[in-house]
């Protein structure tokens, strides 16, 4: 595990999965963790989607800590289909989650981290948002464009000594599928099997995170099969797009 760093961390979606994997890993080397989540079992009710809750997160760190180091906006959903089949009712609830979730978050804070002059913003996308396959638009648009945040937050708050980090997985076990909707029923099997037969856990993302932290990475892709993917991307593009329109194909043909 890391070294200790005592450091104050928000972490958002931490009743479950990656976010209460996140919330154990920073506590367990010794950082004091707000965690925060719709669910119960959680110290502050927070939906992410709500700008008076975020309104209540920062009027309890201030109360509490006089500051944060770290927020993690790591709250989300799952979801996608292909582009005829999904909704645009489906395109705004995942966006307004995934996306505007993550930039209610770091408006809240980025005030604060300023006038500290320090402090880590750290989002959970996913491959997704670096590698965009064929019946999950609404999902990839949604976690690219949370990288793309992530991205510009770090060069906008470089002068203030405030860096900016996103989180890139693989499927991994979680219960994240809990969570998809949509009207397209063929991607939702695909999606949940490959979750369900992950040999990856959210404490073996969380590790990673941490690890992929402490050396300063903007852009964390914490395991293989990530890594793979992304890496088939940026060298052989060619056999990548092969590979993503044959599992296109066979997408429509699991449909019909």
């Amino acid at each position: 595990m890391s070294a200790p760093t005592g450091q104050r961390v928000l972490v958002t979606g931490a009743a479950s999965g990656l976010g209460e994997a996140l919330a154990d890993a920073f506590e367990a080397r010794g950082d004091l963790v707000l965690r925060t989540d719709m669910s119960p079992g959680v110290e502050l009710h927070l939906d992410i989607t709500k700008d008076e809750d975020w309104a209540a997160a920062l009027a309890h760190v201030e109360e509490t800590w006089g500051g944060l180091d770290v927020l993690v906006n790591n709250a989300g959903v799952a979801g996608g289909g292909r582009l005829d089949v999904a909704t645009m009712d489906e395109w705004q609830w995942i966006t307004e989650i995934n996306l505007f979730g993550a930039v209610r978050g770091t408006r809240t804070f980025v005030p604060m981290f300023k006038r500290q002059g320090s402090g880590r913003i750290v989002n959970t996308a996913s491959l997704a948002g670096l590698v965009h396959p064929a019946g999950m638009a609404s999902y990839n648009a949604s976690k690219a464009a949370v990288v793309a945040l992530t991205e510009t937050t770090g060069h906008e708050l470089a002068s203030y000594g405030v860096t900016a980090h996103v989180i890139c997985p693989s499927y991994f076990k979680t219960n994240l599928m809990s969570s998809l909707q949509g009207a397209d029923t063929a991607l939702a099997a695909v999606m949940t099997k490959l979750v369900d037969n992950s040999q990856v856990s959210a404490a073996d993302i969380a590790k990673a995170v941490l690890e992929g932290l402490d050396r300063g990475d903007e852009i964390i892709v914490p395991d293989q099969a990530a890594r793979d993917a992304y890496g088939l991307k940026q060298g052989d593009r060619a056999t990548y797009d092969l590979i993503m329109r044959d599992q296109a194909a066979k997408l429509d043909r699991g449909a019909r």
